[in-house]
């Protein structure tokens, strides 16, 4: 089936502006693009997106769970409606984190992950996102102490992660003390996260040297910004890694978003960080071991913890607007293009581009609010 979108202003990923094109897809695909009104396809269906910007779907790679459940313990029933739940609030593509939780537990709900198929309106699922276990003690947040372990490589050589679409990997990797770790996850294909860490600036560059090329939400879980002593903070906001960033003004002041942005611009990559309550109402939830209260959306574990957020990504988009005065047109790539390069899944989606997966969000052509109209995944409105 061909689908042409006609009258839109199509948001183009190399130039960070909007242009006047009209979009044609093949089933699930995007298979052509050209000036407005260059696209004559006799038999296609053809969709008026007239007063519309056409952006690429959003991408997070960072979030444990929605609508009450939690990539931990989700079966495929729940992720169905978690899937859908995404791609209602315009993320198309998925990374599900999974938290701390024993071994065999974790990799068996990669298993699960990994053989998620969503149906019509559920957001595709791109790989899985290893948080638990390797993070230090000290800086553990919400993850329950008892449910850490060492970096061993070991632990790496299994089947539930070799099978696995796309696999990142955040870690304290500080203490990979001879870099076995490292090359494992490596060796998987995986790409590496600093989080969840007491790194010193040297440690944080040697990781680097080991891998790492991003950072597991920047400034929470790691040592301050200090003068004395810049640790990964400083290494991130100095360095060419990937910064994630939980936009939601809880656990990063407005001002500390407009300095992350200021030195990562198109590295500075936007995550929710969701747990189960987003979407669902106030109350008592769980993250990584840990009983969490939320209350006016706030997470906390029962000793005063932040536990992930119950943050959307189209929020977090407006967020970044909002705190660092700048366009839409700059802060969608810290939704599209910047997680799927953090990652490796750029060639399929995170731009609208031919041969890319058709998912394109319909929203309102206004450069400083985000407001989305309609959602298209996989070639088809939801």
């Amino acid at each position: 089936m061909r689908t042409l979108i006609k009258n839109g202003y199509v948001y183009r990923t190399s130039y960070e502006n909007f242009h006047p094109m009209d979009v044609l897809c093949e089933g699930e695909r995007i298979v052509k693009l050209a000036p407005r009104g260059g696209i004559c396809e006799d038999g296609a269906e053809v969709i008026d997106a007239a007063g519309c910007a056409l952006l690429p779907g959003l991408i997070d790679v960072h979030t444990h769970g929605r609508d009450g459940y939690d990539f931990n313990s989700a079966d495929s029933e729940k992720m169905q409606i978690m899937a859908r739940g995404y791609a209602a609030c315009g993320v198309t593509t998925v990374m599900p984190t999974l938290a701390s939780a024993p071994l065999d537990e974790m990799m068996a709900s990669a298993e699960r992950i990994s053989s998620f198929v969503p149906t019509d309106g559920g957001a595709d699922f791109c790989g899985v996102h290893l948080e638990g276990r390797y993070l230090a003690p000290e800086k553990r947040g919400a993850h329950a102490l008892p449910l850490l372990a060492p970096l061993r490589a070991e632990e790496l050589e299994n089947e539930a992660l070799r099978n696995a679409k796309a696999l990142h990997i955040s870690a304290a990797y500080e203490l990979d003390a001879d870099g076995s770790f490292s090359d494992k996850a490596r060796e998987l294909g995986a790409t590496l996260g600093l989080g969840h860490t007491s790194a010193t600036f040297d440690e944080a560059r040697r990781a680097e040297i080991r891998g790492v090329s991003a950072y597991t939400h920047l400034f929470n879980a790691m040592p301050p910004l200090h003068h004395r002593d810049g640790g990964a903070v400083a290494a991130c906001l100095m360095g060419n890694a990937y910064a994630e960033l939980i936009c939601d003004g809880i656990h990063i002041a407005p001002e500390m978003v407009r300095l992350a942005y200021s030195q990562k611009k198109d590295r500075l990559v936007l995550i929710s960080d969701s747990m189960e309550a987003t979407g669902a109402p106030d109350g008592e939830y769980s993250i990584a071991g840990n009983p969490v209260t939320v209350k006016n959306g706030k997470a906390l574990t029962h000793d005063g913890a932040l536990a992930g957020s119950t943050l959307t990504l189209e929020k977090a988009v407006q967020n970044l607007m909002d705190f660092c005065d700048i366009p839409l047109s700059k802060a969608i790539i810290c939704a599209t293009k910047a997680p799927a390069k953090e990652i490796g899944i750029f060639n399929t989606c995170g731009s609208i581009a031919v041969g890319k997966r058709a998912d394109i969000i319909f929203a309102d052509m206004n450069e400083r609010n985000f407001n989305i109209r309609q959602v298209m995944l996989r070639g088809r409105f939801i």
